[in-house]
C-alpha cells in the first residue's frame, strides 16, 4: 500500500496478491508442467515449462492488476470513477463485516469489486437519485485510510475546492 503524498492524489493503493498465492501458483504450474515433461521426450518434454510458467505469471499479475484510489475529487476503482461529490458515507469494514454486506441479503444492485484475499473493504453509500446503484463495496488493505480520504475529498468537494 502506497499512500502519496501529493496534493491531488488523498490515497493510492494496488490490489496485489499475497505472495502465498504466488508460490501456489507456481508450484502448481511447476508439477503440472513436470508431470507432463515425464511422459515426454525431446524438445516436446520442455514445452509445458515454457507455456505453463509464462501463463500463470500472466494470470497472477491480472489478478493483482485492480488500483484504488482517491484522485482529484473522485474515487478510482481500476476504470470505475465516482465523483466525490455523490458520497453520502463511506462505512470502513472487517472481513465480517464485508461478509455480512455482501452475503445471503446482499443488494443485486451494488457495483462490488471484492478480492477474497483482502479481508478489508470499504462500503461507500450513494446520495444520487439518477443512479440506481445504492452503494459500492471495494475491497482495501487499509479501509479508515480509504475512508477518511474520501470524506476529505467530498467535504473538499462541497466546500468548492479540490486538492
Amino acid at each position: 500500500m502506497r499512500v502519496s503524498s501529493s496534493p491531488s492524489t488523498r490515497y493510492a493503493e494496488r490490489l496485489g496478491l499475497p505472495w502465498w498465492l504466488w508460490l501456489g501458483g507456481f508450484a502448481a504450474a511447476g508439477l503440472l508442467a513436470a508431470e507432463i515433461w515425464l511422459g515426454a521426450s525431446g524438445l516436446r518434454a520442455w514445452l509445458p515449462f515454457v507455456l505453463l510458467l509464462p501463463a500463470v505469471l500472466a494470470g497472477l499479475l491480472w489478478l493483482g492488476r485492480i488500483r484504488v484510489a482517491v484522485h482529484d475529487g473522485e474515487l478510482r476503482v481500476d476504470d470505475a470513477r465516482l465523483p466525490a461529490r455523490f458520497v453520502a458515507d463511506v462505512v470502513p469494514l472487517d472481513a465480517a463485516g464485508r461478509r455480512e454486506v455482501l452475503g445471503v441479503g446482499a443488494d443485486p444492485l451494488a457495483f462490488v469489486v471484492q478480492r477474497p484475499w483482502i479481508p478489508g473493504a470499504v462500503q461507500v453509500v450513494l446520495d444520487d437519485p439518477a443512479d440506481p446503484t445504492p452503494f459500492w463495496v471495494v475491497s482495501t488493505r487499509r479501509p479508515v485510510e480509504l475512508a477518511e480520504a474520501l470524506l476529505a475529498a467530498r467535504d473538499a468537494v462541497g466546500t468548492g475546492r479540490v486538492e
